[in-house]
């Protein structure tokens, strides 16, 4: 039976960042070969062109490297190389009826964990292996859980088939779209998703979410040309002044009357000495609304001031999307299913009946675009987990009971949905109903 405690820190321990989680992913393989799933894995599982954000070759080789010095199967992971780290597990019952898929995703975040004393996984000795990355928001508690429910579904009299999707590279909304480009989302019916934590105590679930932003993630290069700053300024030009430039234009933008927005300069560097012209700089932006049009706008502008900081300091520049996503919708049968199934399950004490309220941006928002375009069901639940400190925080740690939680929550809800003895779901989409290619 597998230990949901000792995986959930065996994955905090090896924190990988999006694109390179071939550890993790490796293990995930790994464990739903045990049970007896279908696995799809690799270039099966994503669409390569479609990766947003993806890093660099010499970063790829090193986290593929090191995830084989830390034990993952290297029969598994070389189908993974370049950055193909998305997994799909498939049960397929004896019975027909829908396909039901949840969605779990893997990734860390570049962060230094703390080693304070009172941060339980430095005191209980799980602290994060790799020096810089972290798991500081859960997604190795949303591993675990995925993991947990393919076990407790082998057990499931199955009247349909059960899609479980690891999804890599969530941190900077970037690798649901390429899932959803490979078509592994094309086939469901009714898609769950969820997150541990978002300020929610342990023992307290939600079956939908409202407020998920609209997002684009841009990075901005400017290229000029070097030149001695003393002695012939006048011949170079300044890629650092340019991105100055846009970066106080950028924040200038108004806010917009069609939607709540957020715009943001994270980061801006160039140049090498103070008596150098800075040849190169580089800029990562964001733009978020509640509208995906406004954002659309948003992201527009933000074009056209680059283009024109550029013009006015005669230099070339590049603009790569690097993340996005979308408003998410929830539909409120599979929010209600969601909620009695979450009654059901000991140590939930708080089941309220208004979604949970979130102004971050998520890129599930893609897989449940795809699965009700083609005329299923889906929804966002947020799983309590008490946290000492805000995500993204060295400090970050889930209160681990929030684990069975969750691997129960799930499976209730496949339990409802697809078993003999399933609720009548009338009122929701067949198999049969989705819309064809």
């Amino acid at each position: 039976m597998l230990d949901i405690i000792e995986m959930r820190r065996d994955l905090h321990q090896h924190p990988e960042l999006g694109f390179t989680e071939f550890r993790t992913a490796s293990k995930v393989v790994e464990t739903l070969q045990s049970l007896g799933y279908e696995v799809i894995y690799g270039h099966d599982a994503i669409d390569g062109p479609s990766r947003r954000g993806l890093p660099s070759e010499a970063l790829l080789e090193a986290a593929y490297e090191r995830a084989l010095a830390y034990g993952a199967n290297p029969d598994i992971v070389k189908a993974m190389k370049g950055g193909y780290t998305g997994v799909v597990g498939i049960l397929r019952g004896q019975q027909p009826g829908p396909t039901l898929a949840f969605r779990f995703d893997m990734d860390a975040l570049p962060i230094m964990e703390s080693t304070d004393q009172e941060h339980m996984p430095q005191a209980d000795g799980f602290i994060s292996q790799f020096v810089g990355n972290m798991h500081a928001c859960a997604h190795d508690g949303h591993t675990t859980i995925g993991l947990g429910v393919a076990e407790a579904l082998t057990k499931l009299d199955v009247h349909g088939t059960i899609k479980l999707i690891f999804q890599p590279a969530e941190e900077g909304v970037r690798g649901a779209y390429a899932m959803v480009e490979k078509g592994m989302l094309d086939d469901v019916d009714y898609l769950y998703c969820a997150h541990l934590g978002c300020d929610v105590p342990t023992g307290q679930v939600h079956g939908g979410t409202r407020g998920y932003l609209a997002t684009t993630k841009l990075a901005v290069h400017f290229h000029g040309v070097a030149s001695h700053a003393g002695a012939d300024p006048e011949k170079g030009r300044n890629a650092l002044l340019g991105a100055a430039t846009a970066l106080l234009n950028i924040h200038a933008l108004p806010r917009f009357s069609s939607g709540d927005t957020r715009i943001n300069v994270g980061l801006l560097e160039g140049g090498t000495a103070a008596n150098i012209i800075a040849e190169h700089a580089r800029m990562i932006v964001e733009t978020r609304s509640e509208s995906e049009e406004t954002n659309a706008e948003l992201e527009q502008r933000v074009r056209r001031i680059v283009e024109h900081s550029a013009g006015m300091h005669e230099l070339t520049y590049e603009i790569e999307v690097t993340g996005a996503a979308i408003p998410i919708t929830c539909d409120v049968e599979l929010v209600e299913l969601a909620n009695a199934a979450a009654r059901e399950v000991e140590g939930v004490h708080t089941v309220p009946d208004e979604y949970a309220y979130s102004t971050g941006s998520e890129d599930a928002s893609y897989m449940i675009r795809r699965v009700q375009e083609r005329g299923g069901k889906a929804t966002y639940m947020i799983i309590g987990a008490s946290n000492p400190a805000p995500h993204h925080h060295p400090r970050f740690d889930i209160e681990e009971d929030s684990l069975r939680i969750g691997v129960e929550v799930f499976s209730g809800i496949a339990k409802r949905m697809l078993s003999d003895h399933a609720v009548p779901v009338s009122v929701l989409p067949s198999a049969k109903a989705r819309v064809e290619d």
